[in-house]
């Protein structure tokens, strides 16, 4: 038995209360001998020992109290048969197994990862009720419902194998609560494996409240169990892929990276970098200062090269799900952009903006007026910049299609106020700054988007913007910067897989210094660059997140002999002359976990037992008992209770009246 607080252990010595109070009582009255009193000792002298053996179990049930006491408060564990056998078999078992990516980390001090070390414990523990429970087994990949024949089949399932997808809890709770409605299972447990991973638990997420709601409501009873692990120690480095462009620099082609990596410890140190690009491998040392850090490179490529594949790859660390990074590239492409505008000056300052870090034909950029707005294709570009009033009917729903395919829309003031809405986003009314007071940016974000901090580190010159004139950004809005008083500068809204922007001014003179380029510039530059994208044939995509369509496509993997799947595995995969690279969701590096408390909250009323991660000599399954000792201290100071309570007097004759006394051998 283990303790989840055992400092409070420290507090046993607490049980000799009882035993000092009694000691005392004692000494409070010292025996003085009586002559007159003798007889009376030798009466009582009957009832001695049975007086002596209650006040003994007085003392005895006091001391087991306060020892209970202690135990219920540093919450102990019990594993094997105490741990699962104080209840009775349930009529069936759902094991809901997390085997997204993070739950490859190796646990500290050994070679196990904690799916690994999941499997294991669930299949001992689920062995006591084999013949007696029906196994259920729910993964966090596919959240297909699996019957189970015995617990030692559980580690053999291609289910339980290792993944490079991300979880969703509550969907998986959503599949155990539509199981449960159509087999109609009496008693069920439901046994959680996880690594605790906010991303994946989304401990905001509406669809908890439902869940719980359907499972209390449910006749049968429902137990729910969590096991938990330990937290990562060991040093463990992720690369993901942030950016890939191919572009001609000085005559040549050349593919450019830009990496994020990020490490759980905070220190500087070198390492180096593996890079692969159709089959030639190369070696480059990172030095990385601090936990975050993003990394670009250039690969030369060969001219005569219209595409291929290649991967980014760390040294072995404490997981190795998160050492890999892949990429396709395509040959190189036109980056266009279309500015929408009927106003000459300021159509000109947006397209100067998108021509900007233009080299030879790679980029171009069209201005098209309103009467030609329905007959322009939009698929043929990356970038559109809309000022005009907010589009609506066909036009509304073939700039969504193009963003939801990954390009990007930015919308500026058109000038007007107007009922449309896009994205449930409008246009307000004008708003003139005050005389000798512009309008100043006073937050934004610098992390991500058009107006982030540069790849040195040095930050756009965003507060220097002067605005005299803007148009107000109504209704719903995700505002990465805003002016001094509040009101939003910069809106984004994601669309599929592409974005929209609102912009509350323009770059004429008479709306703002945007037009000196210092900002404009490298927020088109960005925005035309994220709309690239969806213009190559290589793609980039996400384990797990791939669309029906695309499964439906017969993929076949590039980078590996054997078999792989695109659903769950990562890698480089090809159907037909496309190539597509996947990767683990961007949701698996990150590092936040959801306290076990926290996650308690979230089942609500429901019977909820936590489950610890206890490397022993069994390595078994460890779960909290202190009920057990809680019920056991009420029940000694129940008996305790009744011990102390004085014994019954005896029944009396009636006293005869007053000046009168029985004669003898008269009757009263």
């Amino acid at each position: 038995m283990t303790f989840l607080e055992p400092s409070i252990l420290w507090g046993l010595p607490l049980v000799l209360i009882p035993v000092i109070i009694h000691l005392i009582n004692r000494l409070r009255h010292r025996p003085q001998p009586w002559a007159a009193m003798q007889f009376l000792i030798l009466a009582n002298r009957s009832s001695t020992s049975h007086a002596k053996l209650r006040q003994w179990l007085i003392l005895l049930f006091r001391v087991l109290a306060v020892l209970m006491l202690v135990l219920f408060l540093s919450r102990p564990l019990a594993g094997g048969w105490l741990g699962w056998a104080l209840s009775p078999a349930p009529d069936a078992i759902v094991i809901l197994l997390d085997r997204s990516a993070s739950m490859e980390t190796t646990l500290p001090g050994s070679s196990l990862t904690r799916r690994q070390q999941a499997l294991t414990m669930l299949t001992q523990a689920a062995r006591q009720f084999d013949g007696r429970s029906h196994l259920v087994l729910i993964d966090s990949a596919l959240r297909a419902p699996q019957s189970v024949a015995n617990a030692d089949a559980l580690a053999e399932l291609p289910q339980t194998a290792a993944t490079d997808t991300a979880a969703d809890l509550p969907a998986m709770l959503q599949t155990a609560v539509n199981w449960l409605i159509d087999n109609r299972a009496g008693t069920t447990e439901l046994w959680i494996a996880s690594d605790l991973q906010r991303s994946n638990w989304k401990p905001d997420d509406e669809r908890w409240g439902a869940l719980i709601a359907q499972l209390s409501s449910l006749q049968q009873r429902v137990r729910v169990r969590l096991l938990a692990f330990e937290a990562g120690r060991d040093v463990n480095t992720v690369v993901a892929l942030q950016d890939l462009v191919r572009r001609a620099a000085s005559g040549r082609s050349e593919l450019r990276l830009a990496l994020d990596l990020h490490r759980n410890v905070n220190r500087a140190e070198a390492f180096p970098l593996s890079l692969t690009v159709d089959g030639a491998r190369s070696e480059v040392d990172v030095k990385m200062d601090g936990q975050s850090f993003r990394w670009r490179h250039q690969l030369p490529l060969a001219e005569d090269r219209n595409g291929g594949w290649g991967k980014v790859e760390l040294p072995a660390d404490a997981n190795a799900r998160d050492n890999i990074a892949w990429f396709v590239y395509g040959p190189e492409t036109m980056s266009r952009t279309a500015v929408v505008s009927d106003d000459a000056g300021q159509s000109r300052y947006f397209r100067l903006a998108a021509l900007a870090a233009a080299r030879g034909a790679s980029q171009a950029a069209d201005v098209i007026p309103s009467s030609n707005v329905a007959s322009t294709r939009w698929d043929n570009y990356a970038l559109v910049i809309w000022q005009l009033p907010l589009p609506q009917g066909e036009t509304e729903q073939r700039l969504r299609a193009f963003a939801e395919s990954g390009g990007v829309l930015l919308f500026v003031p058109p000038g007007e106020a107007g009922p449309q809405k896009f994205a449930g986003t409008a246009w307000g009314g004008k708003q003139l700054s005050a005389p000798e007071k512009n309008y100043r940016i006073a937050q934004w974000e610098e992390k991500e988007g058009p107006l982030a901090k540069t790849d040195e580190g040095l930050s756009l010159p965003v507060p220097e913007l002067e605005v005299r004139r803007r148009q107000q950004i109504t209704g719903e809005r995700n505002t990465l910067a805003s002016f001094d008083d509040g009101e939003a500068f910069l809106v984004r809204h994601n669309l599929g897989r592409g974005q929209a922007w609102f912009c509350a001014t323009l770059p004429g003179v008479e709306w703002s210094t945007l037009g000196e380029g210092l900002v404009l510039v490298p927020m088109t530059q960005r925005l035309l660059q994220t709309g690239t994208r969806r213009l190559t044939q290589a793609v980039l995509a996400s384990c797990g997140e791939l669309s029906a369509v695309e499964l439906a496509k017969s993929w076949t993997p590039v980078d590996a002999t054997g078999q792989k799947d695109i659903r769950v595995n990562s890698g480089i995969y090809r159907s037909g002359d496309r190539l597509v690279a996947v990767n683990r969701p961007a949701t698996e590096d990150e590092a936040e976990s959801l306290e076990s408390a926290a996650a308690q909250r979230l089942f609500g009323v429901l019977p909820f037992q936590m489950l610890t991660e206890e490397r022993g000599r069994d390595g078994r399954m460890s779960g909290e008992v202190w009920r057990m000792f809680l019920g056991a201290m009420l029940l000694f100071l129940l008996v305790e209770a009744v011990l102390i309570l004085p014994p019954a007097k005896p029944a009396t004759t009636a006293a005869p009246p007053p000046g009168r006394a029985n004669l003898p051998g008269q009757v009263a």
